[in-house]
């Protein structure tokens, strides 16, 4: 589903990912791990349109999708739930919903209404509170929900688990199984890599800005000198 190859992208003159390549399949949930600044949020973004790279490409579905903006990548089915509270504040939890299903039609998005009050009760107690005034665990669940909402076949999420209490990393880490359970294809950034290792089908392990190592969870607990020096949890 997802081809990534030779990426290359830099802030100025300092490369942040540097030829990094990775795969994903349909169906599969895929990591991402490594220690803070290995580039993890750069790689998603530059999937995802927000960065240009300078060199490399990204195949989506078998089309180049390289450099191209993110409002026409969420059209053809790629959607990020981005890293921390990017929710837009002013707005109820319903209207965010609603932006992020922008683009589908108007009888489906009153369903898939629907179906976000059920996945995420917390946030339909919620519906007409402005998402200013939502608690860190209450806005990620509204970034997830959102982008949901644009019925992607590819999710990526930046850090779902960051900052969260105890309880609401189970509620993310839950959450992810069951869209797995479902057929749901996933790109996760986690700094929790060992339970990020315990439910992905692969991984792939970042360090400054390049890809280390790949393989399955196991594969990767096993090799207990890369696990412990590049990603230290």
């Amino acid at each position: 589903m997802l081809e990534v190859s030779g990426l290359t992208t830099k802030y100025g003159e300092i490369s942040a990912l540097r030829e990094a390549g990775l795969h994903v399949g349909s169906g599969e949930v895929v990591g991402l791990i490594g220690p803070n600044g290995a580039g993890k949020t750069t790689l998603l973004n530059s999937i995802a349109g927000l960065l240009t790279p300078s060199e490399g490409s990204v195949t989506f579905e078998g089309e180049d999708i390289t450099g191209r903006p993110p409002e026409d990548l969420v059209r053809l089915g790629l959607a990020l739930v981005p890293e921390h509270r990017r929710v837009f504040v002013d707005l109820t939890a319903e209207e965010n919903l609603k932006i992020g299903g922008v683009t589908t039609a108007g009888a489906d998005r009153a369903e898939l209404l629907e179906e976000m009050g059920e996945r995420f009760p917390m946030l339909r107690d919620k519906w007409t509170t402005p998402a200013g005034y939502l608690s860190g665990g209450e806005a990620r669940q509204l970034a997830i929900a959102r982008a949901l909402m644009s019925e992607p076949r590819l999710l990526m999420m930046d850090e779902p688990s960051l900052g969260l209490a105890p309880i609401l990393v189970d509620v993310v880490f839950d959450l992810i199984e069951s869209l797995r359970a479902q057929g749901r294809t996933l790109l996760v950034v986690e700094q929790n890599a060992t339970r990020m290792l315990d439910l992905a089908d692969r991984a792939y392990v970042l360090r400054s800005g390049e890809v280390v190592a790949e393989g399955t969870g196991a594969e990767l607990r096993g090799n207990k000198d890369l696990f412990d020096t590049f990603v230290g949890n």
